[in-house]
């Protein structure tokens, strides 16, 4: 067999065509009014927490650079809430200044299609919502989680993570359950402080009691220090035992514990913490449906990016009359953000309401990208029309 030569082998591999000079305008014309969205928005959304500075500060006495970095880990989540609305107000003006200066009638006039000239936004809406969804996943649940560490021990001095108690249940093979309490979770070093383990017999009966002032998560389970245990033999006797170590699940791990503690709700889960959450088999019916459909929303909401994209190119086309072409283009961006916002409620509290798992989660979760989708694909047809 003769050797291919490599610049044959490099062309063999299929290559994504290059930025053509429209694409790099097209985009180019987007960054200025999409970092200005972003700013708007995030500034908007931010406000209460620029304000909860100087009340952390006066009431909660925190030093003026723990409050501002408590403040800097909360805008993950809010950054990545507003995304999409920059995405729309961003092409939104993109394209009435690009429609009212007459660009977008001389793209015609040369040949350029409607769809060929907004698809490097459409391609940039795609790619903004899978980093969004990367970032969601990632970067949110560890600056929600360094926030909540924050606010628990440095500034409100609660100790260790989670103040009070805490009990977590389990079930065990043959009808009995298991039943955890501690007093408190350190987050640093994964560790339960306080802990006592009582396991019941499908009688309701304890069968164990194990006490420890410390149990430290090793992969996979947890190991309890001078831990004291208590067997409660069906003859009535007792038989009692002390180990420097020993190994005993409680039935959930760290990232469980902590969302235990620390009262987590929902949308500061991961979506794979979230999936813990209902593999641990410990949520009502109603909770699980709650679980689910927020699961799935998180896998959904990073799309309004593109979704929001598409949706505004019929929109920005008509340049507006009279000027005030920002003002008009933030009062519409906000107006199509509220009638999302305000079908995806509903249909999440439809759909949470619902039986049927996972598979009406689905639904209800992409039901507003894909009615959204649908609306501007028609009207961004009716557009490329005339």
């Amino acid at each position: 067999m003769m050797a291919r030569p490599l610049a044959a082998l490099r062309t063999a591999w299929p290559t994504l065509p290059a930025p053509t000079i429209l694409d790099r305008y097209m985009v180019s014309e987007l960054v200025g009014p999409f970092t200005f969205g972003l700013s708007a928005f995030t500034l908007i959304f931010a406000a209460t927490d620029i304000l909860a500075i100087s009340r952390l500060v006066a009431e909660e006495h925190a030093p003026l650079g723990i409050a501002i970095e408590y403040f800097l880990w909360q805008l993950p989540q809010i950054v990545i809430t507003v995304v999409p609305m920059a995405m729309l107000l961003g092409v939104l003006l993109a394209l009435q200044r690009l429609s009212g200066e007459s660009e977008i009638t001389a793209m015609k006039a040369g040949g350029i299609g409607l769809q060929r000239a907004v698809a490097p936004l459409l391609i940039v809406g795609f790619v903004v919502s899978i980093l969004a969804l990367v970032l969601q996943d990632t970067v949110v649940p560890y600056a929600n989680d360094s926030a909540t560490y924050l606010r628990e021990q440095v500034i409100k001095h609660i100790g260790p993570f989670g103040g009070g108690s805490h009990t977590v249940t389990t079930s065990i093979p043959g009808g009995g359950r298991q039943v955890t309490f501690f007093g408190g979770y350190e987050a640093s070093t994964q560790s339960l402080l306080e802990v006592t383990v009582i396991k019941y017999d499908a009688a309701n009966h304890p069968q164990v009691i194990i006490f420890a002032h410390r149990a430290k998560y090793d992969v996979p389970t947890w190991t309890f220090t001078d831990a004291q245990e208590y067997r409660f033999n069906a003859d009535g006797t007792t038989f009692y035992s002390q180990e420097p170590e020993q190994q005993v699940d409680v039935g959930e791990k760290p990232n469980q514990i902590q969302q235990t503690v620390s009262n987590k709700n929902r949308e500061e889960m991961s979506r794979s913490e979230i999936r813990d959450v209902i593999a641990s088999g410990q949520l009502g019916p109603q909770e699980t449906r709650a679980f689910q459909t927020s699961y799935e929303e998180k896998l959904a909401r990073p799309f309004a990016s593109f979704v929001f994209t598409l949706i505004a190119v019929p929109f920005g086309l008509r340049p507006p009359r009279g000027g005030g072409g920002t003002g008009l283009g933030f009062g519409l961006a906000v107006a199509i953000v509220f009638v999302y916002f305000v079908i995806a409620s509903v249909v999440s509290a439809i759909t949470t309401s619902l039986p049927g798992g996972f598979a009406v989660s689905s639904i209800g979760a992409w039901t507003p990208n894909a009615l959204f989708t649908g609306i501007g694909a028609y009207l961004l047809h009716r557009a490329a029309r005339y």
